[in-house]
């Protein structure tokens, strides 16, 4: 088994590579996923969550609405750092359960992490490998504007909120960089899977 931390920032491309190496053969964990889990009434994070940021984020059937819950925390780094102590730590609990399960079924596994925060937490510092997924901030930009409608300024802003993926690139052992044509993004992907692959192997011989 090889455990690989997954990383980007948005619009870079992470979820289409994470998508590539799902189809690959890879088993994917996704913290987002994890996230929204964990969030969900009686679940471990939920009333931490409720107690920090108050019955305003809960919605008609108690659930915490993740629209209202990111308003609050998107412009104040304070409190989304608050947000993400009381969250991460049940994601990745809950990750680790999922990675040895994996790895006991399937001793050859690549297994992908895919964290938006891999490097901000530290986690990066658990992988054997970590992939940064990267576009320019041009790229990123043009993205936002084509997908969500934002506007440059809004779009700015969100890139803004985030570690600069220039900064994230010197923390990789791998860069998949999304700004080529899909055929050449998908290339990378099975090239590096196959090589991720074989060294899952040669650990299991040796």
């Amino acid at each position: 088994m090889i455990w690989v931390g997954l990383t980007g920032g948005i619009a870079s491309g992470k979820s289409t590579v994470s998508r590539l190496f799902r189809e690959t053969g890879a088993f994917v964990i996704d913290a987002d996923e994890i996230a929204h889990a964990v969030i969900r009434k009686g679940a471990p994070a939920y009333a931490g969550v409720v107690e920090a940021f108050g019955a305003a984020i809960l919605d008609k059937k108690g659930e915490i609405d993740r629209k209202r819950l990111g308003e609050i925390v998107f412009n104040d780094a304070r409190r989304r750092e608050r947000l993400n102590q009381l969250v991460h730590p049940h994601v990745y609990a809950q990750a680790e359960k999922e990675k040895r399960a994996i790895a006991a079924a399937h001793p050859e596994a690549v297994i992908l992490f895919d964290v938006p925060l891999l490097i901000e937490t530290g986690a990066h510092r658990e992988m054997d490998l970590v992939i940064v997924v990267y576009a320019d901030r041009a790229t990123q930009i043009e993205r936002l504007i084509e997908r969500d409608g934002l506007t440059r300024e809004e779009a700015e802003r969100r890139i803004d909120a985030q570690m600069p993926l220039d900064e994230k690139r010197r923390f990789a052992d791998e860069i998949i960089d999304t700004r080529a044509p899909l055929p050449g993004v998908e290339g990378a992907v099975r090239s590096l899977y196959q090589r991720l692959h074989d060294r899952a192997i040669s650990r299991r011989i040796s």
